[in-house]
């Protein structure tokens, strides 16, 4: 993996630039759709590609893992093959599901080990056999596995978290060194920053990280309950100390505004489950603002859901009619919901990249954030 930067703005640090590998070309900034299971929810591949246009999307080691299993995926020739998708696939570690079962997990240095929600059986992660499965998985990205601490959390728990964090990366970037790609393409290791909401951590953190020479570098565990101004922090304190002339990656945040702001703060990748999860429950994203589908003041509202139609999606389908879609519980809404705030989010980042490139990114960030972020 080899990273362009092409332009960063003057009044902030936001920047466009370029991943490159061997299965082609990231143009970044850019939104990645999570697909967990090895599918955005409610989204064909081929709206993915054709509609959409995303470059890259997610899955996770941690429920691919449970289902349908490694034996499944490496039958099948990997994650690619079997979702039928060519472009570019990030795997989470399965660190924040980790985080996620409290309950039902017990780390130790060796690893974690938990419970499967879906069934109870036990299982263990380890750095080396997170790294075997993304292995198996075929990304094109794996992520170290890493704990991401609950927030709030004291300090001795953040400090004790970011060192173990440390150490298993340690063992994952070995673990990479001593095995080989499955599938003919290569792949790439992101570790990730930690350190909850303190300062010295999260500096201490980034200074490790970037000491790993690693192709990326992720953020982590800011967007676990913490006010968003420490987001904001952190995240420009943390790309300030992150090399230049690697990928900076911002794990699950966030909001369309918040996407903004952090990629003024220098970050060039994303992922949120909001805008398919959101649409799902009535909240539309559009470049005039925030629709609430299921308000009465949409019923006989026979326009498009974007005045500028970004796609096909907006001309075919009226705000009345998604309306009613929502309202019904049909699986038509969940797929036009969806599609409308994925095509949003990648419209948003490239426009924010031309922006960049052009030289006048933070003059139209100001303008557009007074118009998305209002509720109509």
């Amino acid at each position: 993996m080899k990273f362009d930067l092409q332009a960063t703005c003057t009044k902030s640090a936001a920047r466009a630039g370029k991943i490159m590998t061997d299965r082609g070309v990231i143009e970044t900034p850019i939104f990645m759709p999570v697909g967990t299971i090895a599918t955005v929810k409610a989204i064909h591949t081929r709206e993915l590609k054709n509609d959409i246009d995303a470059p890259i999307i997610l899955g996770n080691t941690y429920h691919l893992y449970l289902r349908p299993g490694m034996p499944t995926i490496e039958a099948a020739g990997g994650l690619h093959k079997f979702m039928h998708w060519d472009r570019f696939i990030l795997t989470d570690s399965g660190g924040y599901q980790v985080y996620s079962l409290s309950d039902i997990r017990k780390i130790t240095e060796e690893g974690v080990q938990f419970k499967s929600h879906i069934d109870g059986s036990k299982h263990m992660f380890t750095p080396e056999n997170v790294i075997d499965i993304q292995r198996s998985l075929g990304s094109d990205i794996m992520m170290a596995f890493d704990e991401c601490p609950p927030y709030p959390c004291d300090y001795a728990y953040a400090k004790n978290s970011m060192e173990l964090t440390h150490r298993w990366l340690e063992r994952c970037v070995a673990q990479v060194k001593n095995t080989k790609e499955k599938y003919g393409f290569s792949q790439s290791l992101f570790p990730i920053v930690q350190g909850s909401v303190y300062e010295d951590l999260r500096i201490k953190s980034a200074e490790f990280i970037a000491s790993q020479d690693c192709d990326g570098n992720a953020i982590g565990g800011l967007s676990v309950g913490e006010p968003i101004e420490e987001v904001y922090k952190f995240t420009e304190l943390v790309c300030k100390i992150l090399p230049q002339n690697k990928p900076r990656y911002l794990m699950g945040v966030g909001t369309p505004e918040n996407l903004l702001e952090c990629i003024s703060r220098g970050v060039d990748m994303f992922d949120c489950v909001m805008p398919t999860r959101n649409g799902r429950n009535g909240m539309i994203f559009t470049t005039e603002g925030i629709i609430n589908i299921k308000n009465a003041k949409w019923k006989n509202d026979f326009t498009p859901l974007n005045p500028e139609p970004l796609s096909f999606i907006d001309t075919d389908y009226t705000k009345a009619y998604l309306k009613h879609l929502i309202h019904c519980d049909e699986r038509l809404g969940d797929q036009v919901a969806s599609l409308a705030n994925l095509t949003f989010y990648l419209w948003l980042v490239k426009e924010a990249r031309k922006h960049i490139l052009e030289g006048d990114f933070f003059d139209w960030k100001q303008k557009t954030l007074a118009k998305i972020t209002r509720r109509l």
